[in-house]
């Protein structure tokens, strides 16, 4: 089907049949998209490698360079950003470039029609077409990558980053992490620390070579999840090319994992392929992955319990489902366990998750709602502050009342559906969430199936907020550097308006969130994209 558009009638067609003629909107994919029944993808893939480039071309002028970099003396770098006109064209490349890919993002959703026939190879095409100049980019949208590479050094001089931030290295500040990791203790699973050490060792800390490879880690995960996506959709009866391109396709998937260089891809694409191996009955090493996916980083811990109930097997009696918990929980603890006897690590990633950042993000759901209602609160006489801080630990601990129910109701078949609205839950109703975030459970989502209504509705929403919002949130700017006009307000006034025309202005892609109105986004969906019941035993 083209997404949220009238479907073609047939797969297999070289003509657009003539109920589709009359029911399309002008310039709409029913008349464009197909030819000797093949969607016609290269322009959407062609458009999303443009936006990728440029996204490449603005980060070398906006993007976060480290202070210790041999790029910042290059002559195109200085001119890039040290002139007004560098910084501006560079936060305006930027700014258009992602909106560029998601819309190219859309349009290949929409140019796919049917997902019928080899519908798998296109999407994998755009994903390398259009995580290519991201691989090479300066770090855009987060500079954590930095904070990585001091904790490298940390291990390297044999010093705990459970214990002690990267402001105990000599010269830190030159490693271009952000100041708030100066005295953060690492957030981040043994394994990674492991990882980061061998990064350091075979670059010295060298800033640009280090982001490289911890870029080309977060890509083995990315293909992990271009794998494993696909196969696990599959056996939910949904379509994989679909579910790719939902997941790994995502502009805010591609920008977040390769730009960024967020270990959360390594992450992921291990709790992935674990969830895969789980459910089609090899649940030692869908243990094992997902343990490995904690050891990057422990959020994945929840997929735990969800594991468990697929290795005790579909009508599976009380006593074997608490077996299967206890013998999960001792092979995966028991590896982490021993994982944290090597540079005297122990059990430090714990404090990760009984410990979290406090604090919260304006735009998560608790946090919006306890300003609001620390607002209109203050504004009667009544104790806002406390009653926000309450309100918020109450949706946090409300996530994990859910988290028990999806763990101990619902048929066995949707084990992984269970997990996925676990997962989302945790996210979503925490204090803080990061855009990247989201991606954690977007995944699982994915393969048990988004429909065609408000829930695909939704997850364009909620990528294009992420988008607008780091297009104009993480931009670096040398304080030195005399810049005419502010460029977080240009860069958000470029996004919302591309985002205005993509929503009210383009014939193809406006028809995604308006047409239809409120039909819109309550129909079921094409059931095509469904193809069989689950296949989970």
């Amino acid at each position: 089907m083209t997404t949220g558009s009238t479907p073609s009638k047939g797969t297999g067609s070289s003509t657009t049949t003539p109920e589709a003629l009359r029911d399309a909107e002008p310039g709409s994919s029913a008349t464009t998209t197909r030819s000797e029944g093949k969607p016609v993808v290269y322009p959407a893939i062609l458009q999303g490698f443009l936006g990728s480039l440029m996204m490449f071309a603005g980060s070398i002028g906006i993007g976060w360079i480290a202070n210790g970099s041999p790029m910042i003396r290059h002559p195109i770098v200085i001119a890039l950003r040290t002139e007004d006109w560098g910084v501006t064209v560079s936060a305006i490349s930027l700014a258009v470039g992602a909106m560029l890919l998601v819309r190219s993002w859309l349009r290949l959703g929409q140019r796919m029609d049917t997902w019928q026939g080899n519908a798998l190879g296109p999407i994998v095409t755009a994903i390398g077409a259009w995580s290519f100049p991201l691989l090479f980019a300066v770090p855009v949208y987060s500079r954590d990558v930095y904070a990585y590479i001091g904790q490298g050094r940390l291990m390297m001089e044999g010093q705990n980053p459970y214990e002690v931030g990267i402001s105990t290295l000599s010269n830190w500040f030159s490693l271009g992490a952000d100041p708030a990791w100066a005295e953060a203790r690492t957030p981040y699973g043994p394994f990674f620390l492991w990882m980061a050490n061998g990064v350091v060792a075979i670059t010295g800390a060298q800033p640009d070579v280090s982001v490289l490879l911890f870029r080309l880690l977060a890509a083995a995960g990315v293909l992990l999840c271009v794998l494993y996506v696909p196969k696990l959709a599959e056996l939910h009866g949904v379509n994989g090319a679909r579910a790719l391109w939902v997941t790994v396709a995502n502009p805010l998937f591609l920008i977040s994992f390769i730009a960024s260089a967020h270990n959360d891809a390594l992450m992921v694409g291990l709790a992935v392929a674990g969830t895969y191996f789980a459910a089609t009955r090899r649940p030692i090493i869908g243990v094992l992955l997902v343990t490995a996916s904690i050891g990057i980083k422990p959020a994945t811990v929840l997929l735990l319990p969800f594991i468990g109930l697929m290795w005790a097997g579909a009508g599976a009696s009380w006593p074997r489902k608490f077996g299967m918990w206890a013998a999960t929980a001792a092979l995966s603890f028991g590896v982490l366990a021993i994982s944290g006897i090597p540079h005297g690590l122990g059990l430090g990633w714990v404090w990760a998750i009984i410990d979290p950042t406090p604090g919260f993000t304006g735009y998560s759901p608790s946090g919006f709602l306890g300003q609001q209602l620390e607002f209109f609160a203050n504004a009667l006489g009544l104790p806002g502050g406390t009653m926000a801080s309450f309100l918020r630990t109450a949706m946090k601990w409300g996530a994990m009342v859910l988290v028990v129910v999806l763990m101990f109701r619902g048929d066995h078949s949707r084990v992984v559906r269970r997990m996925a609205l676990a997962f989302a839950a945790l996210v979503l109703l925490s204090p803080i969430i990061q855009p990247w975030y989201i991606l954690w459970f977007v995944p699982f989502l994915a393969v048990t199936g988004i429909r065609d209504d408000w829930q695909i509705r939704c997850l364009y929403v909620g990528v294009t907020f992420f988008i607008v919002f780091g297009a104009q949130d993480q931009l670096s700017v040398w304080s030195f550097v005399p810049v005419s006009v502010d460029l977080q307000s240009l860069a958000f006034a470029v996004t919302l308006l591309f985002s205005f025309y993509l929503v009210f202005l383009d014939i193809h892609t406006r028809r995604l969130l308006v047409q239809g109105k409120l039909s819109g986004w309550v129909r079921r969906g094409d059931r095509r994209l469904f193809r069989r019941p689950p296949a989970i035993r």
